[in-house]
């Protein structure tokens, strides 16, 4: 008998044994160092074996060699990007999805499809966004859905000039202008790979001390192109500032200008969850675009974006394959014409069972809690010394300095060595961070598992880790602010 057979006919036995691991993995977290240090325990010699030891043998080998190498990165303290955790009901979701795995290309055959389509309707109920007008699907991450949304972008523009991109690439097309105020880096990128490349970014002039786009400035940029279609990204959180550029006014301009407007609302969508955090990204409603993120502040492992766009048609013909064994002549859309990949895994599980678990009111609470905390640890810099607050905490991401003795903007590497060595601590790990011309690091609340009770644990650990690089005085006392 085989191997795979064998695990196979004692299925019940590795999956515990897995789910034991798993469990103890978490109840670890408060002992397990935030960022792994793992570059001189894990050896990069081993050889492919010919023969394997099966599942039970694997995982011993997990539990002993990889699992002490890893990062808490799903715990309470774990502040860089924008990391959300697991919720319980979206971690055995995605169990549950590797497990039935189903493939989303095509419909017809599984229940999988409808699922996903109904989870992609919650998720417009949770962000207030009406059903009917806007489609989408599940991709790999914002990336994903960014590349989605310049691809139905780029359909939308060809349109207008009488062509499909889909069929005739960018030849016969205007030079097509994307006009952006902060854009995320991921969008720099996608630009590159649809073809509009890098040069097509048409700078939008922001608001004083702010991230956010300046509609004078974007309706004199808009103005200032040759006439044709253009494109606006638009925050909806920028990355580091988490500022909001004024949907409703930016959406009148691309309607007066023949622009496509694209929201990057990868985590600034949730903010719409919270009644008094919900006029911050009023007028999403009004893109012909979204991106948007399930395993940043919905607590859904990664990976999982979601896109929307009110031009279905258009998504379906930039994405859209076709063959003779791909028609079922089912109902609902086929998701590989609604996405990059044509082979998908069911994404929309660990999604649909947080969101039934918790429902709107459990999401709604995270995105508070987290904002709280952000506010916190803000007071919390104001008052250490050693310590400066770049920016106003809007959101979830505070973004502190070095600060020096003599006044002078500290350097970028004055504030990778208080990383480095916040990291060296094991509680607290961050990223870098800057506005404007101003070094910093970057701290983003977005876990549901972390607490008040984490805080006192971040204000140690960076009074610690700037002792470290040159102490100024005595940190203010734990929990103040």
């Amino acid at each position: 008998m085989s191997t795979m057979r064998q695990d196979h006919d004692q299925l019940e036995e590795v999956f515990a044994a897995a789910s034991a691991g798993a469990a103890a993995f978490h109840r670890g977290l408060a002992e397990r160092p935030v960022a792994a240090d793992y570059t001189a325990r894990l050896t990069q010699t081993e050889t492919l074996p010919k023969n394997g030891i099966g599942a039970l043998a694997a995982l011993k080998r997990f539990e002993t060699e990889i699992a002490p190498n890893l990062s808490g990165s799903v715990g309470p303290r774990y502040l860089g990007l924008v990391t959300g955790g697991a919720t319980p009901a979206a971690l055995v979701g995605d169990w549950l999805a590797a497990s039935v795995d189903q493939n989303l290309a095509l419909p017809g055959d599984s229940a999988a499809t409808p699922v996903t389509l109904r989870t992609l309707d919650f998720l417009k109920d949770l962000f207030g966004l009406p059903r009917e007008a806007f489609e989408g699907s599940f991709t790999t991450g914002a990336t994903g859905a960014t590349l989605l949304g310049l691809a139905t972008a780029r359909e939308w523009c060809a349109e207008k000039v009488g062509l499909s991109a889909a069929e005739v690439g960018m030849r016969g097309l205007p030079v097509i202008p994307v006009l952006s105020a902060c854009p995320h880096a991921a969008t720099i990128k996608v630009m590159s790979i649809t073809g509009f490349g890098r040069d097509a970014l048409v700078p939008v002039g922001r608001l004083p001390n702010s991230e956010a786009m300046d509609p004078a400035a974007l309706n004199m940029a808009l103005g200032e192109q040759p006439a044709g279609p253009k494109i606006v990204v638009a925050s909806a959180g920028t990355v580091t500032m988490t500022d909001f550029d004024d949907l409703n006014a930016v959406a009148d301009l691309c309607a007066r200008h023949e622009a496509w407007l694209h929201v990057d609302a990868a985590f600034g969508a949730f903010a719409r969850c919270v009644p008094e955090l919900a006029g911050m990204a009023a007028g999403l409603e009004r893109a012909d675009s979204i991106t948007g993120d399930c395993h940043k502040w919905l607590n859904v492992p990664y990976d999982s974006g979601f896109f929307f766009t009110r031009r279905g048609d258009l998504l379906e013909r930039a994405q859209g394959l076709a063959a003779a064994y791909l028609v079922t002549g089912a109902t609902e859309p086929p998701m590989m014409s609604r996405a990059v990949e044509s082979s998908q895994r069911f994404r929309a599980l660990p999604a649909w069972m947080t969101l039934i678990a918790y429902g709107r009111q459990g999401v709604e609470e995270v995105v508070r809690a987290n904002c709280a905390q952000a506010t916190k640890l803000a007071a919390w810099i104001e008052e250490a010394p050693g310590f400066e607050l770049l920016c106003p905490t809007r959101l979830n991401v505070v973004v502190p300095s070095v600060a020096e003795e003599d006044g002078t903007p500290s350097s970028p590497e004055r504030n990778g060595a208080l990383l480095a060595a916040l990291a060296r601590g094991g509680k607290v790990f961050a990223t870098p961070g800057a506005v404007g011309e101003r070094a910093g690091i970057r701290m983003c609340f977005s876990n549901w598992m972390t607490e008040d009770a984490d805080l006192p644990i971040i204000f140690e650990a960076l009074a610690k880790a700037r002792a470290e690089i040159g102490e100024l005085g005595e940190p203010p006392k734990q929990g103040t602010g």
